[in-house]
């Protein structure tokens, strides 16, 4: 088993040349971003209004195809407002994965609601569809006011969060499809998948809202930062306004009309973000052909590689390989970080986390495999 650790190792190691320790995944910032965030100091617009912002938002839409984009500070911030333009109330319920960074579900938490954790599908690693009808069959009910509650507790399930893991879509389409029979507002969490598609359309603009995130370690960065896109001109609206201190336009006078929240993302930001983007499409097919050199190591070392389902496209924000069990997984980890390339396991998932443990689950069984399997290997960009 070392040997096969020794020659993964070393294929990585060639194909990230020159480095003595091999980061998970680096931001390369190789256009203009220098000079778009000087030009944002010149300007003296560095904080939440400028230019760079408006750009922002116009090249987000043109890149998804939604029709409106929201800048928001960064991507949690984006959740959180999702799920309150998505009218979840404190003590409502949240469907979403216990397989996902902590972020969505401190999302929901922020509002005073809480996760309900269905079972992800092994292939996609997201949210798995016969998951969800079954747990909504077995613990759900529609009432007089046309809303889904849970018979066990009673609360109101009032919104569903499925999440594009680490860039690969999950089955949208049925999804979709069980949240409309049941009532229940989609949001997808697209933090990872910049640039990956289902069935032709762009992650984020399948639900009814879609946010992303801008995190340092994302395939396009600027720091922090987040969007918020939808097709729906009442939300965006809404979105904008609540992301600004909920500020009603005038000319000097300070007056707000509701709870709002400094969530706007800085022209700053914006600049080093606008930089990024005009760099998407070169990223992307850069880690695309590293994810296929990769296939192909794997495909001759009997080493599972999760890729792409049919009809989607993943960015391969990070690549990830399958092992046979969590010992394995632990000897792979052990074994890299201590020869020099970064290798990390998937998050613990949430119902294990002190916070999260009392939150009802449907068991989680693929959840729970992939938990004990999954491990990233180097993903970023390379000079080619």
């Amino acid at each position: 088993m070392e040997t096969k650790y020794q020659e993964l190792t070393s294929f990585i190691k060639e194909k990230f040349p020159n480095q003595d320790f091999i980061p998970l995944h680096a931001p390369s910032f190789l256009g203009n971003e220098k000079k778009y965030v000087a030009d944002a100091i010149d300007s003296t617009f560095v904080s939440s209004v400028g230019a760079y912002v408006n750009r922002f938002e116009e090249m987000m839409c043109n890149i998804t195809g939604a029709k409106y984009a929201i800048a928001i500070v960064n991507g949690t911030n984006a959740l959180h407002l999702a799920l309150v333009l998505a009218g979840v109330e404190p003590g409502d319920e949240v469907l979403s994965q216990s397989l996902t960074f902590i972020a969505t579900a401190n999302a929901i938490s922020y509002i005073g609601a809480k996760p309900v954790f269905v079972d992800v599908d092994r292939d996609t690693m997201g949210m798995s569809p016969i998951a969800l009808q079954q747990f909504l069959v077995q613990n759900a009910e529609k009432k007089a006011d046309g809303f889904t509650y849970n018979k066990k507790t009673g609360k109101r399930i009032a919104a569903c969060v499925p999440m594009h893991t680490f860039g690969l879509p999950c089955r949208m389409d049925e999804l979709i499809a069980i949240c409309n029979e049941w009532n229940i507002f989609l949001i997808e969490d697209a933090a990872e998948s910049l640039g990956s598609y289902y069935k032709g359309k762009h992650t984020g603009t399948l639900g009814k809202i879609g946010t992303f995130s801008f995190n340092g370690n994302k395939t396009v960065t600027c720091g922090g930062g987040g969007a918020l896109v939808t097709n729906d001109e009442e939300l965006a609206k809404r979105a904008k306004h609540l992301s600004t201190q909920a500020k009603v336009p005038h000319k000097w006078e300070f007056v707000h009309d509701a709870i709002g929240y400094n969530y706007r993302m800085p022209n700053l930001n914006a600049a080093l973000a606008c930089a990024q983007l005009e760099q998407l499409n070169t990223f992307i097919a850069n880690k695309r052909e590293l994810t296929e050199a990769y296939r192909q190591f794997c495909a001759m070392h009997n080493i599972q590689l999760v890729t792409e389902i049919e009809n989607t496209k993943s960015n391969y924000w990070l690549n990830a390989i399958l092992l046979d069990n969590s010992e394995e997984r632990e000897e792979f980890l052990t074994y890299t970080n201590a020869n020099g390339v970064m290798t990390r396991p998937i998050w613990q998932l949430m119902n294990k986390l002190t916070m999260f443990q009392e939150c009802q689950h449907d068991g989680l069984e693929n959840s729970i495999w992939l938990a004990e399997r999954i491990v990233n290997i180097p993903s970023s960009y390379r000079p080619l």
